[in-house]
């Protein structure tokens, strides 16, 4: 018997997500954090359009909404002279911007939604050790009244950040550097009349055309703004890289090895140098009259700045586990990767880490999925965080040449934003994809590995308005869409589809909703026999125009918004053989 089925480590915008997820899913779970109250600081601030449906599933966004900011494009000068304006401007059918948010406001939105479960963060408690047995993990909790706790977990995920004890646990490396540039950032008012909800980057060049001077400001709403500058003498040497040791107990699902590792453990370890974070804020951040004096250089109109919240100077880094798991152990976010914060990828990057992760792991604790569909969890997100390290990683040793930053026009202009929002994240290679290699030559919209678009205009029996897709796939469970055209809305091509539905929630212990979708040109009156799943009419032709569906189709979609499988024509035994790669 363990204590909880799953300790997440770290309070974190990603561990609150975890935790949230696990039990929105119904498993046991406890979060822990050793700070003793959530820090009161900006920090990341940026959130991507990918993140808000995260968001959206969860049940969270629409509080999100009420507190985010739209960050509607961004303003550039060159050595005082203006340049194009960056538009972060996305289609229609994309349902939510680009946004910036403070972290510290995240964090108390994602405790109030976890708190709606039950569940509160345990502060200040402490990881102290881990010991990983062939059944379960042993971790040694600290308490703030002295006392020490031993807590077993069937799982623990480390959150916790670049210096992970969880991480250093599970034997997993962390290899990567430093770039040289120094920056200090300031959360600050301004006075100025730039317009509401874009960012503004000043740069001057050299004489070789390479960057000596920088500030970006984001806003963040009433006239508070995050400020980023170069740092004085920023030319500083690289930190030496660092790794974890490479050798690692146990395999990915190995569940035979014992190791046990301690906080004494990793005090003196190579990842724990100062360049792995954003800086602690605690006084070594530029103060007033360092910020002013960066504005008064770059600023492309006189402005004060006033209202200091919180200040703090870092190093860029860049880093990369190289598993996200070992047998019983996890990381996400910080604790598996660290990348130059362009773009606000590497929060949003972490809390989808946790998105994916939840789902599974909630399957597994239920006795619903073999212990092997955790691996997947490596093999989807891992590939995500490599090319997202990656990419800027490219971006942060660009600006010096490039004044405009990474989203500066042209050809790759609109794939770049489409990147940088997270919607062309996908897992066309992953064991419950391969599975149906067909999937991968759809006739059209998403396949199978993809992200599953929302359309608007869906009309149900039983709602005067207008419905989403994404009101359907607000759920814990799997969704499979059965289209429904002239030779599918009635008679046996019905009764094929409601057989797909039957075996479907056969396939995956009930934890399925089906719904017919018919086509606008099908007849109101028509209707699949016996109504067992729920019945919508694509009356605006959006769900045809974003998934291009066969008469005929089913459409199987993950309880993270991807695309599973697509099957046409959709037979029992095929929807139902897809299924048995995910469950028991």
């Amino acid at each position: 018997m363990t204590d909880t089925d799953v300790l997440v480590v770290g309070a974190g915008p990603v561990g609150l997500t975890l935790a949230a997820e696990l039990r929105r899913h119904g498993v046991d779970c406890r979060i822990v954090d050793r700070l003793p109250d959530p820090q009161p600081h900006a920090k990341a601030i940026g959130i991507v359009p990918r993140t808000l449906e995260v968001w959206d599933t969860m049940g969270l966004v629409d509080r999100v909404l009420d507190e985010a900011v739209p960050h509607l494009g961004q303003i550039v000068y060159v050595d005082g002279k203006a340049r194009p304006q960056v538009e972060l401007t996305l289609p229609p059918e994309v349902p939510y911007p680009f946004a910036t948010l403070p972290q510290c406001t995240t964090e108390r939105l994602l405790t109030e939604h976890l708190a709606r479960f039950g569940t509160e963060v345990e502060r200040p408690v402490e990881l102290q050790a881990v010991d990983v047995r062939p059944d379960a993990v042993e971790a040694l909790l600290a308490h703030p009244d002295g006392r020490t706790e031993r807590l077993s977990a069937r799982y623990v995920v480390g959150c916790d950040g670049a210096h992970s004890l969880v991480r250093k646990a599970a034997g997993l490396t962390f290899d990567g550097d430093a770039l040289p540039e120094l920056y200090m950032i300031g959360d600050v008012e301004l006075d100025w009349e730039l317009p509401a909800g874009y960012s503004m980057r000043s740069v001057t060049l050299d004489e070789n055309g390479e960057m000596d001077d920088m500030l970006v400001c984001i806003p963040m709403g009433a006239r508070r703004y995050w400020l980023s500058m170069l740092r004085p003498n920023s030319q500083a040497t690289p930190a030496t890289p660092a790794s974890a040791p490479a050798s690692a107990p146990g395999t990915g699902t190995g569940t035979t090895t014992t190791t046990t590792v301690t906080a004494a453990t990793t005090e003196n370890s190579p990842t724990t140098s100062d360049d792995t974070t954003l800086g602690s804020g605690s006084g070594k951040g530029p103060d007033l009259g360092q910020i002013q004096a960066v504005l008064d250089r770059l600023a492309p109109e006189v402005t004060t700045a006033s209202a200091l919240r919180w200040s703090s100077a870092f190093r860029t880094s860049h880093r990369l586990v190289d598993r996200y798991r070992n047998g019983r152990l996890f990381v996400a976010g910080d604790a598996a990767h660290i990348n130059p914060p362009i773009g606000g990828q590497g929060l949003n990057t972490g809390v989808q880490d946790a998105h994916n992760l939840a789902w599974k792991l909630a399957l597994v604790v239920r006795g619903l999925a073999e212990e092997d569909l955790l691996d997947t969890y490596h093999a989807e997100r891992h590939p995500v965080a490599q090319e997202m390290v990656s990419r800027t990683v490219q971006h942060a040793r660009n600006v010096r040449q490039v004044g405009s930053g990474p989203l500066n026009g042209g050809a790759q202009a609109e794939m770049m934003l489409w990147r940088q929002a997270q919607l062309l994240v996908s897992y066309p290679d992953s064991p419950l994809t391969a599975a149906q290699a067909e999937n991968r030559a759809s006739a059209g919209g998403p396949a199978a590995g993809h992200r599953a678009p929302d359309c608007r205009g869906l009309v149900s029996d039983l709602a005067a308005y207008p419905r989403r897709l994404f009101d359907l796939l607000r759920t814990p469970r799997h969704v499979l869409l059965l289209f429904a055209g002239p030779e599918h809305a009635s008679g046996q091509g019905a009764e094929q589809l409601e057989a797909c539905a039957s075996a479907a929630q056969g396939a995956a212990h009930g934890l399925l909703d089906a719904y017919f979708i018919t086509a606008a040109d099908v007849p109101q009156d028509a209707r699949p026999v016996g109504l067992r799943p729920s019945r919508v009419r694509d009356a605006a032709g959006e769900f045809r125009d974003a998934y291009a569906p066969q008469d005929g189709e089913a459409i199987l979609i993950r309880p993270d918004g991807y695309v599973s499988g697509r099957f046409h024509p959709a037979t029992p035994e095929r929807v139902a053989e897809h299924l048995r790669h995910t469950f028991v």
